[in-house]
């Protein structure tokens, strides 16, 4: 997922993205298993990402939905060279058809701990 645009975070402040992909249907099963890889490993290596979920679409299927949660945004561009996502993004390049990548900024409640 490309960097996102510099924006003001304080120190401590989760950063947050949505990232809506879209790929190429015919590559879906093999997709899949990359992009679970790719959360599996993010997840179990990386203690400063808090949270990184992927959903499909229910209308449409080769299209993916992505929540992540990083400690801060050293977290979230650590991850961006970390192995497992290189691997991921060379792996996924040719299935992806588009990517938009969102930012949000957690306000007051502050996340639930769990």
């Amino acid at each position: 997922m490309p960097q996102a645009p510099a924006m003001p975070h304080a120190p401590g402040i989760p950063c947050v993205h949505i990232a809506e992909i879209e790929i190429d249907p015919t590559y879906r099963q093999a997709y899949m298993a990359a992009l679970n890889d790719e959360i599996a490993t993010a997840l179990r290596v990386e203690p400063r990402v808090l949270v990184l979920h992927a959903v499909p679409d229910q209308v449409n299927p080769a299209r993916f939905i992505v929540f992540e949660m990083y400690a801060d945004v050293a977290a979230y561009q650590a991850h961006l060279t970390t192995p497992h996502f290189m691997r991921y993004k060379s792996a996924t390049a040719h299935m992806v058809k588009s990517l938009k990548l969102t930012e949000a900024f957690p306000g007051a409640p502050e996340p639930k701990a769990l």
